[in-house]
C-alpha cells in the first residue's frame, strides 16, 4: 500500500529563527512517522531548510515556479534554480496564486510541467470557490483543472501529486466533511484513471482546512492519500498529530 503524504505549506510566514525551531521539532516528533512528509516554503528559505531538513524524514517543498525556463522574468524563479536546492516537491495552481494572480489553467499545466522536467514533483492544486459549489459545479470546475494538467504534460501524469483544495475551505474554518471530500477525489481518481494505466500511483491530498481535529477522519477515507496543510503546519503539535494521524 503507498505511503500518505503530509504536506505543509506554510505560504508567507516564517523567520530564520523559527524556522529553525520549528524544523527541529518535526524533524525530532516525526522520526519514526509511517507517512511521507514535506514542508513547502517561501523561497527565501529554502537553503536554509534544505540544510534542516538534511537527514531527516522531512522533504523540500517550493510554493511556485516560473512557467519559464530562464530570462528576463525579474522575480520568478525557474525549476533548475528549485532543483539546486534538492527540491522535491513544488505546488502549482494553490487557489491563491489563481485568484491573486491571475494563473489560467494553461499556465498551471505548463509549471508542472516545468516541474517535471526538472525532477520535482508538482502538487497540483484543483478546487471550486463557494460560488461554484453552489452551483453545482464542483466536478465540472476540478475536472477542468485536471484535465489542462493531463492535456499537457501526457505520459507523465502519473508522476504527478494531486490536492483537492476546496476554496470556500481554505483558511475559514470550514471543512468538507470525509464524504464530501472522497466524493470529489473519487471523481479525480477516475479523471486520471482514464488518463493513464498508472492512476494508482498517484496521491491525491486533501487541502481544504485540515487539522489536528478532523485529520483521521479525512485520512481514513478510500481516495484520500494525504493532505495539504496550511495553517495547522506552523504549530508542530498540531502537524505532528496530522502526520500521527497519516499512514
Amino acid at each position: 500500500m503507498k505511503k500518505q503524504l503530509i504536506a505543509g505549506n506554510w505560504k508567507m510566514n516564517g523567520s530564520s529563527q523559527s524556522n529553525v525551531a520549528l524544523v527541529s521539532a518535526l524533524a525530532a516528533g516525526a522520526a519514526n512517522a509511517q507517512c511521507q512528509i514535506a514542508v513547502c516554503v517561501p523561497a527565501p528559505y529554502l537553503g536554509q531548510v534544505q540544510s534542516l531538513v538534511a537527514g531527516t524524514r522531512i522533504d523540500l517543498g517550493a510554493q511556485d515556479v516560473s512557467q519559464h525556463e530562464s530570462g528576463a522574468f525579474t522575480g520568478e524563479v525557474s525549476a533548475t534554480m528549485l532543483r539546486e536546492f534538492s527540491t522535491r516537491y513544488c505546488l502549482v495552481g494553490h487557489s491563491e496564486r489563481r485568484q491573486y494572480h491571475g494563473e489560467t489553467d494553461a499556465v498551471v499545466a505548463v509549471k508542472a510541467q516545468r516541474a517535471l522536467a526538472a525532477g520535482i514533483t508538482p502538487i497540483v492544486c484543483v478546487g471550486e470557490t463557494l460560488a461554484e459549489r453552489e452551483a453545482g459545479r464542483t466536478e465540472e470546475v476540478v475536472k477542468r483543472q485536471l484535465a489542462a494538467v493531463i492535456h499537457t504534460n501526457g505520459h507523465c501524469i502519473s508522476e504527478i501529486v494531486v490536492a483537492y483544495e476546496p476554496v470556500w475551505a481554505i483558511g475559514t474554518g470550514k471543512t468538507a466533511s470525509p464524504e464530501e471530500a472522497q466524493q470529489v477525489h473519487a471523481v479525480l481518481r477516475a479523471q486520471l484513471q482514464a488518463a493513464t494505466a498508472h492512476a494508482d500511483r498517484v496521491l491525491i491530498l486533501y487541502g481544504g482546512s485540515m487539522n489536528a481535529a478532523n485529520a483521521a477522519q479525512l485520512l481514513s477515507q478510500q481516495d484520500i492519500d494525504g493532505g495539504l496543510v496550511g495553517g495547522a503546519s506552523l504549530k508542530a503539535a498540531d502537524f505532528l498529530t496530522i502526520i500521527a494521524a497519516a499512514r
